[in-house]
């Protein structure tokens, strides 16, 4: 049970800061700036990663999950219960956003800019690239140590500093599902639930072909040779 917990409250804590802080810069007139909100997620990744990696490998994130299930780090039974503490996380945070800022309209949910497809592309490559790096410095279907968090960290900052002003840089199902769900506001959530989850499959496939032998269980060569 202290992994569901762990993986609840982490996404609960990225969700709350991240899109926090996306609403605290719509009403305060860009006092925070969209370089602000990007190192707000990077950072809050970055400190529930030291404080729970030891505990639920701090996924924090259904894509992720995923990912280690398809690279055969995590168990398949494990899969459902790590994706509802996630998604309950999230959306538990957003419900605590609404009634703190009943005001803000979308509660920071990821709405693309035209074209989709150009959303679509910037989730599903970021996605792919997010979970490379967690797949190349974790150790199983853990995040931990002192390189996974700050490598971790960073890449979520990387992507919403230059992909957010397009798809919003999600990466991530929860994230996007919880304030679109308790706002109201489903404009394309499907690339939202969709390219990420293409994305780390894809990181798979990727670090196979990059990595040594075992990154991603033993059929390595025959994936990629």
């Amino acid at each position: 049970m202290k992994k569901w917990a762990a993986e609840f409250f982490g996404t609960f804590c990225l969700v709350f800061a991240g899109t926090g802080a996306i609403i605290v810069n719509d009403l305060t007139g860009g006092t925070v700036t969209h370089v602000g909100v990007a190192l707000t997620f990077g950072l809050v990744v970055m400190a529930m990663i030291y404080s729970l990696g030891e505990v639920s490998g701090a996924h924090f994130n259904p894509a992720v999950t995923l990912g280690f299930w398809a690279a055969r780090r995590l168990r398949f039974g494990e899969v459902p219960p790590y994706l509802m503490s996630q998604f309950l996380g999230a959306i538990s945070a957003s419900v605590l956003l609404r009634f703190i800022f009943p005001e803000h309209p979308t509660l920071g949910a990821t709405l693309p800019q035209d074209p989709v497809v150009s959303s679509f592309a910037l989730e599903g490559i970021m996605t792919a690239i997010l979970m490379f790096v967690i797949l190349s410095v974790s150790t199983g279907a853990r995040e931990k140590g002192i390189i996974a968090g700050i490598a971790i960290g960073s890449v979520v900052a990387l992507g919403a500093l230059f992909g957010g002003p397009i798809s919003g840089a999600s990466m991530n199902p929860a994230r996007s599902l919880a304030p679109a769900l308790v706002s109201g506001h489903f404009h394309h959530l499907w690339i939202y639930l969709l390219a990420p989850a293409l994305g780390a499959f894809s990181a798979v496939f990727i670090c196979r072909c990059t990595q040594s032998q075992g990154c991603c269980g033993p059929a390595v060569k025959e994936t990629c040779p």
